[in-house]
């Protein structure tokens, strides 16, 4: 049975922070949608103390940007953009328009039709996070979107250069200095500056989450993508240093990232704990970290992997990092997380940063029902029917007859019998049952 050596909030508190940030977004872009570039000027004074007329970036803007980062800054960001394009193109080629004739003179067939234009959400408040432009931009534009758009907020008071440089890098077409609610609501709302998107895409704060969830249906998203969630599932093959920074190194996203340890050894469990602490004392962004492990950290003892594997996926993380002697065990066993790091030498900040996997995944528990941002997601898979022959119009229309009649749908079924009496040359009285 799981034992908890440590465990995090209370979930009557964290709900009770959630109903504050739904009214708070509700009520923003209620204000976004009637007052437009003036309320988005109000907003980004307020929260980021960032005011201008326009604030998409300029070219001469963009090239300044560029001009702020050394070689191997440039060269990095190229790096880890081929890493991620290269990844996207595999998963594109790997989805196929089909076409295929099920009946004689009956053909049916999908397309995978990109969207016509996404709005990437690039978060940079606390840290200049420029991978999200590599794992949104790049895949919408793997896929075929034609006009993909990016909102970052200021960072230090000015547009990050870091990121700037990664979203035009990236194939970004426009680009512009945004953050927060304000940001998504502009982009999926519109307003006299901004042409609104179909969709939007990137991981942000419990307000931006927020935002996305009460924009969906308006527009699309890619998924709920809240607070970085880390889930460490080690054995004692690894050692308590191991675990702890990679659970610190999630930590430091914000004070409400939740990180857990699952272990079946009690020992590793208390070692990581007294680990952490120490760690907590030299690392720079300790700070933020200390609150996150204090909220939202947990460590969970179970007695075997079957019961490590039955806790993961109740937990359903984000980010699940493997390091037991048999990290396969776990790929085949688990089925809800947001991307598995199998074995020691991986980690979740590759994932994050570099590989080539995208970093945009499902938290809050969807990764029960989906998986993270990919090439698919920017791809409608669309259906077309093709009757060749009188005779197999007539033949599908004889049963779409008798069926829409089982239903009561006397008009449906007049679809299908005009057809049956002009290619097969049958006399079906008006509203009747093709027999």
């Amino acid at each position: 049975m799981a034992r908890y050596l440590k465990r995090g909030a209370d979930a009557g508190a964290l709900k009770a922070a959630d109903t504050k940030v739904r009214a708070t977004v509700e009520a923003i872009l209620a204000d976004i949608e009637t007052r437009g570039d003036a309320a988005i000027g109000e907003l980004s004074e307020k929260f980021d103390n960032w005011k201008r007329d326009d604030y998409r970036l300029s070219a001469a803007e963009i090239d300044a940007c560029l001009s702020q980062l050394t070689k191997r800054d440039l060269e990095d960001i190229r790096f880890a953009q081929t890493q991620v394009r290269n990844f996207a193109q595999k998963q594109r080629d790997a989805l196929k328009d089909i076409e295929v004739e099920t009946l004689p003179g009956v053909v049916l067939g999908h397309k995978n039709v990109p969207v016509n234009s996404v709005g990437c959400y690039v978060p940079g408040g606390k840290y200049p996070l420029l991978a999200s432009a590599h794992m949104s931009v790049i895949t919408a534009k793997v896929a075929g979107v034609p006009r993909v758009i990016t909102c970052a907020p200021p960072f230090k008071g000015k547009p990050a250069p870091a990121i700037v440089a990664a979203q035009h890098l990236a194939g970004a077409d426009e680009i512009y200095c945004l953050g927060g609610i304000q940001a998504v609501g502009a982009m999926a709302l519109g307003t006299a500056t901004i042409k609104p998107v179909d969709m939007l895409v990137g991981p942000g704060n419990a307000f931006v989450a927020e935002a996305k969830r009460q924009l969906y249906g308006r527009v699309g998203i890619d998924l709920f993508a809240g607070p970085t969630e880390t889930l460490v599932i080690a054995d004692d093959s690894v050692d308590a240093e191991m675990c702890a920074t990679d659970l610190l190194g999630q930590a430091e996203h914000g004070p409400d990232s939740p990180a857990i340890l699952l272990t079946n050894s009690e020992k590793l469990g208390r070692d990581t704990l007294a680990m952490v602490e120490h760690l907590l004392t030299i690392l720079p962004t300790a700070e933020i970290a200390r609150k996150s492990w204090a909220d939202h950290g947990q460590v969970i003892v179970c007695d075997s992997y079957d019961e490590m594997v039955l806790e993961a996926d109740r937990i359903a993380s984000e980010h699940v990092q493997v390091m037991t002697r048999d990290p396969d065990y776990f790929l085949a066993k688990m089925t809800n997380y947001g991307a598995l790091f199998l074995g020691p030498r991986t980690n979740v900040s590759y994932g994050d940063k570099v590989i080539g996997t995208n970093h945009t995944l499902p938290t809050g528990k969807a990764a029960r029902y989906t998986g993270g941002l990919w090439v698919g997601k920017f791809l409608k898979t669309c259906t077309y029917q093709r009757v060749l022959t009188d005779e197999a119009s007539a033949m599908i229309g004889e049963y779409c007859s008798r069926l829409c009649m089982l239903e009561g749908f006397v008009g449906h079924a007049e679809q299908a019998n005009v057809r049956v009496r002009r290619y097969g040359g049958r006399n079906v009285p008006y509203g009747k049952a093709a027999e």
